[in-house]
């Protein structure tokens, strides 16, 4: 019981229960293990009961829209996380389909055994509407925005003195005009110190190769420095575009059911319209001379 309770304070939705409610709720729920390529639900189904993973993830998934074609992966959940938490304030039909390809450990908490504590406890159900309102605010802001971002612009726009500079040393030197101004000005500290009257650091230059070990020991943590910061910002292009990429197969899974749906209903209409056909062609039956 103590590892449930350890497992469920990770979870946002109890996380600010306090210690009795949260033993409430964990004496409640049941363990659901999950088969490797086993289901747990599938769209359209009643929603009935929210689960907890314990071990292993789960997929949460819409299917595809016809054979064929490969299911939308919206979601993979591991240790800690949840999903179907929406059946415990109705239910309504399961939006998306739960899997589990490699098997999974599950609490379930049924939406009767939630009434159930929240007869003993209100505050529970206070706690958890303050949890679900906020992920409903982030669901809505994604719905209502756009995927695509300049990333660029955004990181840009939070750069600080320290990583511009960084990022103009690294600028300058991956450039020609680097090597121009070095190889002259190395040519140059020669050339003065090759005439003795103006001779200052002769041979083998040794303030010249104190002042290269200063530069070098320079430009490696700032070329480091906008290098992390490049990587950075690679990683929030792919998150943009894994955004983008999955609001897109979103968007067109959810045309090709309503296209399905149509040509169903388009189905229907010529089946009742070639029986009505058939009904005003068929002769009268024996006996009926129209009166």
């Amino acid at each position: 019981m103590s590892h449930d309770l350890h497992l469920l304070r990770r979870v946002p939705l109890f996380a600010e229960l306090p210690e009795q409610d949260l033993l409430g709720i964990a004496e409640r729920m049941t363990p659901r293990r999950l088969a490797a390529g086993e289901t747990l639900f599938v769209r359209g189904e009643p929603g009935a009961a929210l689960y907890v993973v314990v071990r292993g993830s789960v997929r949460v998934l819409l299917p595809a829209a016809r054979p064929g074609l490969k299911p939308v992966v919206l979601e993979q959940l591991g240790a800690g996380e949840f999903v179907g938490e929406m059946a415990l304030i109705d239910s309504a039909p399961r939006m998306a389909s739960v899997d589990s390809p490699g098997g999974a450990d599950l609490l379930e908490l049924t939406r009767d055994n939630l009434m159930r504590q929240l007869d003993g406890s209100p505050r529970v159900g206070v706690a958890m509407l303050a949890i679900m309102s906020k992920r409903l605010r982030v669901a809505a802001d994604l719905l209502g925005s756009t995927a695509s971002r300049d990333i660029n612009k955004e990181a840009d726009a939070q750069l600080t003195w320290a990583q511009r500079l960084a990022d103009r040393v690294a600028e300058w030197n991956g450039s020609w005009s680097f090597l121009i101004v070095l190889s002259v000005g190395t040519g140059i500290w020669a050339a003065i110190n090759a005439i003795p009257a103006l001779q200052f650091d002769p041979y083998p230059y040794q303030f010249f190769n104190f002042f290269l070990a200063f530069l070098v020991a320079v430009q490696g943590p700032l070329l480091m420095m906008s290098q992390n910061r490049q990587t950075k910002k690679e990683r929030l292009h792919a998150d943009a575009d894994f955004a983008v990429n999955l609001k897109n197969e979103t968007g067109i899974n959810r045309i090709l059911f309503e296209i399905a749906e149509l040509r169903d209903e388009l189905a229907r209409l010529r089946h009742d319209r070639a029986r009505t056909a058939d009904s005003a062609a068929a002769p009268p039956a024996e006996g009926d001379d129209g009166r």
